[in-house]
C-alpha cells in the first residue's frame, strides 16, 4: 500500500474515514449517486500524503483488445469490456469514483453496465473507493475470503503487516467470494482468480484473455507484491512465518503465469509505462519482490 515512508510521516497525513457508515451509504443507495456538491461519506477524502501523487490525472486508456486503463497517474484501475456487462478492477481511494466513473464514460460506456468490481487487496488505496463505485453502478463486488473480510469490515487484518499505519476506508457490505483458481465469467471474457498473498493476506491478482481480430493476449493485473511495512514490524519474527511462506508462493505463481501484459496496482511497480507488455513482465516483477524481501530478511537479521 505505501511504498516507503516512515509511519509518523503517514499518520501525519491522514484523515481516519469514519466505519461504520451503513446508515447514510444505505440511504443513499436507494437515492442513487449522490448530488454534485453534498457531502458524500463514502468519497470524503482520506488525505494521504502521498495522495495528490497517486492521484495524478491519466486519460483513459486502450489497453489491448476490449480491456482498458480509467485509474490514474499512481494507481491502477481497469475496465474490461465483455460484451454482456463491464468489468470494473479496483477502486482506488475514496475521493477517486467520481473521476474513475468520468473515464469509464469518456471511453463511452455506462457506468450503470459495470457487472463486477474485482479487488486486488483490503488497502484504502485501491479499496477505498470500492464501496461509492459498487452503490454508484450496482456491481458485485468480488474479493479473496480474507480480502472480503477486510473489505467487509474497511479495516487492516491483525496480521497485515502494515496494522501500525491505522487508517480506515468506507466499507463494502456486499461481496461475493472466489477462491484461487476460480474462473468469474462474463460475455465473451473469462477472469482468473490467482492467490497472491504476501502483502496482504488476502491478496488477489485477475487474468484474462483479451483479443483483437485473430489474437490473443494474457492479461494479469497484478496485487502489490511490495514487502513494506510499519516501523515495527519485523518479518523475521515467528509469526510473520506464514507471510514470508505466502510471499515464496506468490512468487512462484507469478514467475509460472502466463503473461503478455502485466498490470500493476502501483504502476511504478511494473515499469516505467502504465502497464508492461516486455516479455517477461510478471517474471520480473516476481524477482523484484523476491529480492525486496530478500534485502529485507537480511537487514533485519543484521539487527538494521
Amino acid at each position: 500500500m505505501i511504498a516507503m515512508m516512515t509511519i509518523a510521516a503517514w499518520l501525519a497525513g491522514v484523515s481516519h474515514v469514519p466505519l461504520p457508515l451503513a446508515q447514510e451509504a444505505k440511504a443513499q443507495m436507494v437515492a442513487g449517486a449522490v448530488a454534485p456538491g453534498a457531502d458524500d461519506p463514502l468519497t470524503r477524502p482520506i488525505a494521504a500524503s502521498r495522495a495528490a501523487e497517486w492521484l495524478a490525472p491519466a486519460r483513459p486508456e486502450k489497453i489491448f483488445g476490449t480491456s482498458y486503463l480509467v485509474g490514474f497517474g499512481g494507481l491502477s484501475v481497469a475496465l474490461i469490456d465483455t460484451g454482456d456487462g463491464l468489468v470494473l478492477v479496483d477502486g482506488a481511494l475514496p475521493q477517486a469514483a467520481p473521476a474513475i466513473l468520468a473515464n469509464v464514460r469518456a471511453l463511452g460506456f455506462d457506468p450503470k453496465d459495470i457487472k463486477f468490481i474485482l479487488s486486488t487487496e483490503p488497502h484504502f488505496d485501491h479499496a477505498g473507493g470500492i464501496a461509492a463505485l459498487a452503490r454508484d453502478t450496482g456491481a458485485t463486488v468480488v474479493a479473496s475470503a480474507r480480502g472480503a473480510e477486510g473489505l467487509r469490515s474497511g479495516k487492516h487484518a491483525a496480521d497485515d503487516p502494515q496494522l501500525a499505519y491505522g487508517g480506515s476506508w468506507p466499507a463494502v457490505t456486499q461481496l461475493r467470494v472466489v477462491k484461487d483458481g476460480e474462473v468469474l465469467k462474463l460475455g465473451k471474457a473469462a477472469i482468473t482468480a490467482v492467490a497472491t498473498p504476501g502483502h496482504t493476506m488476502g491478496s488477489m491478482s485477475w487474468s484474462w484473455r483479451a483479443c483483437e481480430k485473430q489474437m490473443c493476449k494474457t492479461i494479469v493485473f497484478a496485487s502489490s507484491l511490495n514487502p513494506v511495512s510499519a516501523d515495527d514490524y519485523r518479518y523475521t519474527a515467528p509469526a510473520s512465518a506464514p507471510i514470508v511462506k505466502a510471499f515464496e508462493a506468490s512468487h512462484r505463481k507469478m514467475d509460472a503465469l502466463a503473461c503478455d501484459i502485466l498490470i500493476s496496482a502501483h504502476p511504478d511497480n511494473a515499469g516505467s509505462g502504465r502497464y508492461n507488455d516486455q516479455p517477461g513482465a510478471c517474471r520480473a516483477y516476481a524477482e523484484r519482490s523476491r529480492k525486496a524481501l530478500a534485502a529485507r530478511l537480511a537487514k533485519e537479521a543484521a539487527g538494521s
